[in-house]
């Protein structure tokens, strides 16, 4: 076989490898917000491991199964709802601790934009979901339009190339999950408009209902 033939064949074959990559990578983000599907109540939550803002790895089943979870999932420490939210919640903490829940709040940040976080508690834990692997997995995960990627790009969210090499921009539709010590979801609120985020009143409730089961 001449030498030719064989850069050609390893050129396909890389090529292939690349496309296969790249369409892995991709796979369950919905091209807007309006068409994510997120996880239903009554389906379980893969395992999946996430860094602390320390690095640390973080084994969420083995967190869940410590106590009911609240999990929130937001865009970013740079979106004011979602720090909004994240204070709010924040406030309501010794009730959702006298309920006993513990909070996994987990956005695209890395851990080292966690660090530079305000909030610091036991019960209040932030995670790096920086390849949007649990986001996915929620199915939460979207590509931003291309106006609002350039945007964004290198700054907010998480890039993506597809087959044809195309950048993409995605985030994760903010989300709270009430989820079991079997890692099953018992409430789940996720809005496509990230302005709309569910009421303090309301999550209380949905803890309370599951620890009163």
């Amino acid at each position: 076989m001449s030498k030719v033939l064989l850069h050609t064949l390893a050129t396909i074959v890389m090529a292939a490898f690349l496309v296969a990559n790249a369409q892995a990578s991709t796979e369950g983000i919905a091209a807007a917000p309006e068409q994510v599907s997120p996880l239903l109540p009554g389906l379980s939550v893969p395992n999946i491991t996430l860094k602390d803002q320390h690095g640390n790895n973080v084994e969420l089943q083995k967190r869940f199964a410590e106590k009911t979870t609240v999990l929130i999932i937001y865009r970013g420490g740079w979106c004011p709802y979602c720090s909004k939210q994240l204070a709010n919640i924040q406030e309501i903490e010794q009730q959702l601790a006298n309920l006993n829940a513990q909070i996994i709040a987990v956005s695209p940040d890395s851990p080292e934009k966690l660090a530079q976080s305000k909030i610091s508690s036991p019960n209040y834990l932030l995670l790096s979901d920086d390849s949007l692997t649990l986001a996915k997995a929620l199915g939460l995960a979207y590509f931003l339009d291309d106006k609002t990627a350039a945007i964004y790009r290198n700054k907010r969210g998480v890039n993506f190339v597809d087959a044809q090499g195309k950048v993409n921009v995605a985030l994760p539709v903010p989300a709270v999950f009430v989820i079991d010590k079997s890692s099953v979801v018992y409430f789940q609120y996720a809005n496509p408009n990230y302005k709309v985020r569910l009421t303090e009143e309301l999550l209380l409730a949905g803890v309370k209902s599951i620890e009163n089961q």
